[in-house]
């Protein structure tokens, strides 16, 4: 029998403790992150039912953004309101954030005292991680000719054609897809609706808010030739177009911030190798990338600005869907473009781990061997990423000059 609703809400401080804890024990990544989080809130504490548990899953796949910080930050809203969004945020987010700006600001040290054979080790972690997510992604959303074709067609467009307007074309492609031949009827309500954390005007406002900051930093920032605001402007963007799980950040900060010169490519996946050995969201990655520009003290300012901007859409639309979320998510066009979006992030995710993740991290003939050898430790074995991270870390450190 599920737990009834909550008569009685928790305190800000009190959702910030819960998700501390889950920031500090959560390993494993979005999929696991959804466990932790339904035996913790809704088995445990009762903060949430089985089934508007479901709906908020439901939601985070049309929602870009990271789906476990946005689950997180619905029941923070819901127990706290937005005191309480933002406490989620905080707790799950705040000990893999300051790991990712630490290991920024630190990384040319221990490379000169170390070497820089263990950065191999974590590009080809990284490697097997992506393809991991690859395969898990397309058994659950490229199933069938139709998606199974959006997925390969987005992949191979994607080799073919790079760069951050052409991710977004063919995302815009694959929701069109959907729209026109995935859409299905929908199936019975799975439970009765629950009273909206936020009422419509305010959902409005944060709606609006959201398109308003998409437009206007971009314009802040070129008009006032201001760091901060160019550095806020990109990580928004990214946050407000990734659509999927937290690996499908990686090809958008990708073309971002490579492109742009900001960081090399090697320095850019041995940071993103290094957050799959952390607990919490795949998404503080961006304080690593954002610490790295030197932005104020040390490079931690740019690397709060950076972590802020990139998860600022996903509060501002869970905030605005969620008065709306109850009547749209019943209606067949909207889950034909969810299947489309879905199918087409499975490409996305493909094209990047060809190139750049499997051209940077294969070297030599044998780095393949080390690339199969990690999936199965991840894949067969099931060991844990975090494990397989340190593992190729400290074997590439010992073997690889």
């Amino acid at each position: 029998m599920e737990p009834s609703p909550p008569t009685q809400t928790a305190s800000a401080f009190e959702v910030f403790r819960a998700f501390l804890i889950q920031g500090l024990t959560a390993f494993g990544g979005p999929a696991a992150h959804l466990g932790y989080f339904r035996r913790e809130f809704v088995e445990k504490r009762g903060w949430i039912s089985e089934a508007h548990f479901a709906d908020l899953v439901a939601l985070t796949h049309v929602l870009p953004g990271p789906a476990s910080s946005q689950i997180g930050m619905a029941i923070g809203l819901r127990q706290a309101g937005l005191a309480g969004a933002l406490a989620a945020f905080a707790g799950f987010t705040l000990p893999a954030a300051t790991a990712m700006i630490a290991f920024a600001l630190f990384l040319p040290e221990i490379t000169r005292f170390v070497g820089d054979g263990w950065l191999h080790g974590l590009m080809v972690a990284a490697a097997a991680v992506v393809l991991q997510a690859v395969v898990q992604m397309a058994r659950t959303l490229a199933v069938g000719p139709v998606r199974a074709g959006l997925a390969i067609g987005a992949a191979l467009g994607l080799v073919v054609a790079q760069g951050p307007l052409a991710q977004i074309s063919v995302l815009i492609a694959g929701g069109l897809a959907g729209l026109l031949i995935l859409r299905e009827p929908a199936g019975p309500l799975a439970s009765e609706p629950e009273a909206a954390q936020v009422d419509r005007l305010s959902g409005a406002i944060a709606l609006g808010l959201f398109a308003l900051l998409l437009v206007g930093l971009p314009l802040a920032a070129s008009l006032l030739s201001n760091p901060g605001l160019g550095l806020a402007s990109v990580f928004y963007r990214i946050g407000s177009l990734v659509f999927g799980c937290g690996h499908v950040v990686l090809p958008l900060v990708e073309h971002e911030v490579v492109a742009r010169g900001w960081l090399d490519l090697d320095t850019f996946l041995s940071g993103y190798g290094f957050v799959q050995a952390l607990p919490g969201p795949l998404f503080s990655f961006a304080g690593f990338v954002g610490a790295t520009q030197t932005y104020g003290p040390r490079g931690v300012i740019g690397g709060l600005i950076a972590l802020f901007a990139i998860f600022l859409p996903s509060l501002l639309l869970v905030v605005g869907v969620l008065p709306f979320w109850e009547r749209v998510r019943r209606q067949p066009w909207a889950i034909g473009v969810s299947a489309g979006l879905g199918a087409t992030v499975v490409g996305v995710l493909a094209a990047t781990l060809w190139d750049p993740v499997l051209m940077t991290a294969v070297r030599r003939p044998a780095d393949w061997a080390l690339v199969a050898a990690a999936y199965v430790f991840l894949a067969v074995a099931r060991a844990p990423p975090w494990m397989v991270v340190i593992g190729f870390a400290l074997a590439t450190a010992v073997f690889v000059n």
